[in-house]
């Protein structure tokens, strides 16, 4: 069976149209993946303002073309916004079966319009005016007020513990992609094992082995997948099903990074260099829904990035360091189909700093409704995750 065919299959089981009643209360084993675009994705080309004529005057060469308007043109969501046409075959489908949303005008108050300072301002989850520790991320704080009867396996799928799993609890990580580079061979990690193996690290270190050795399978099976089965997907995509092979039996609360988002020349507009990235996250996307299968109704992925782009193109056909951004949700039984949060007219008066979008969705915020909404936390375990933030209602799930 086709993606497409199998993506319009499952969004027509019962299971997934009686998706959204799931998550009516807290359900065990519920399965989380943030997805970390780092550089500061063009969010104003992803979802398309195209009410807003000042758009249009505003980027010249960039601008993707209202709906209707030719095979290039943005993918009608509603009267005011647009999706990319590279996400016609990936994404579109989930938005109109109701399995993906978007949060505009989303993203932090860290003003400092640099890719470090806001990436650790979005990871560690801490007020701007109160003491910051680096080493407490708000994934890992989530992760340990779930400890108990609702206990959260988390994962990060990186070559490095991210900032935002630092902290109390002891997170692995996987790298795919350095994968067969070098390392420990069998009989060098069973030595290893066994040297810790009567120490209080020995349970960590076992089960790093062990989850090294699941990936290293699942990424030989994508790799027979490719040379029997030609996967035409390449890059996030083919990393994407590898997690979710990882994340359904085995881990709760996962991260994944990627990068190359940064486009201050040569962004393009239905086409090009942006559209290409488009199209890579898309797949990737609708290739990790299809891999959780029966766990998908019990997915939810965020996808988000640490700043969004100027309304205006600059002078080499790109975007500038910006502020608020667009979020991405999805999962088997989200409210999708929807654009989230609050919103204003965009036109030349409303622009942030008369340079970007405002924002009118603070992460944290989005974040403490989406996690009281999963997993049924209390006023005392949000404040534990993000102290002293009141969770915004959007009604994700």
């Amino acid at each position: 069976m086709k993606r497409r065919d199998l993506l319009a299959a499952l969004a027509a089981t019962p299971l997934m149209t009686l998706g959204g009643r799931l998550y009516a209360a807290p359900q065990a084993g519920a399965k989380l993946l943030v997805v970390f675009l780092r550089g500061a994705y063009d969010a104003t080309n992803l979802l398309v303002p195209i009410s807003s004529d000042f758009y249009y005057e505003s980027r010249p060469n960039l601008a993707i073309a209202r709906p209707g308007t030719g095979p290039a043109s943005a993918l009608a969501l509603d009267a005011n916004w647009g999706l990319h046409p590279a996400l016609l075959k990936s994404m579109l489908p989930m938005y109109q079966s109701g399995q993906l949303a978007f949060v505009p005008f989303a993203g932090t108050d860290d003003l400092s319009r640099s890719h470090f300072e806001t990436q650790d301002t979005v990871e560690i989850g801490q007020g701007l005016d109160a003491h910051r520790d680096y080493q407490s991320g708000f994934l890992n704080r989530l992760v340990h007020v779930l400890s108990g009867p609702q206990a959260a396996r988390p994962v990060a799928f990186t070559e490095q513990v991210p900032l935002t799993l630092r902290g109390i609890e002891q997170v692995p990580n996987i790298a795919f992609n350095t994968l067969g580079k070098g390392g420990l061979n069998a009989r060098q990690s069973d030595v290893i094992a066994a040297m810790y193996k009567q120490t209080p690290l020995g349970r960590q270190v076992e089960e790093g082995f062990a989850v090294k050795v699941d990936a290293q399978r699942a990424a030989a099976e994508a790799l027979d997948a490719a040379s029997g089965r030609a996967i035409s997907t390449k890059g996030f995509a083919l990393e994407a099903r590898r997690i979710a092979r990882l994340m359904k039996d085995r881990f709760d609360v996962g991260f994944v990074d990627i990068g190359g988002w940064d486009t201050h020349v040569g962004q393009g507009g239905a086409t090009g260099y942006l559209a290409d990235r488009f199209t890579e996250l898309g797949d990737g996307l609708a290739g990790f829904g299809e891999e959780m299968g029966d766990a998908w109704p019990r997915t939810v992925v965020v996808v988000i990035s640490e700043f969004g782009r100027t309304f205006r193109e600059n002078g080499n056909r790109g975007t500038d360091h910006g502020h608020g951004t667009v979020y991405w949700v999805l999962g088997g039984s989200i409210q999708g189909g929807r654009i989230l949060g609050e919103q204003q007219k965009l036109d030349a008066s409303t622009l942030f700093q008369n340079r970007d979008y405002p924002v009118l969705n603070e992460y944290r915020r989005v974040f403490a409704g989406l996690f009281t909404q999963m997993y049924g936390l209390s006023a005392r375990q949000v404040d534990q995750v993000f102290a002293g933030v009141a969770p915004a209602k959007l009604g994700i799930v």
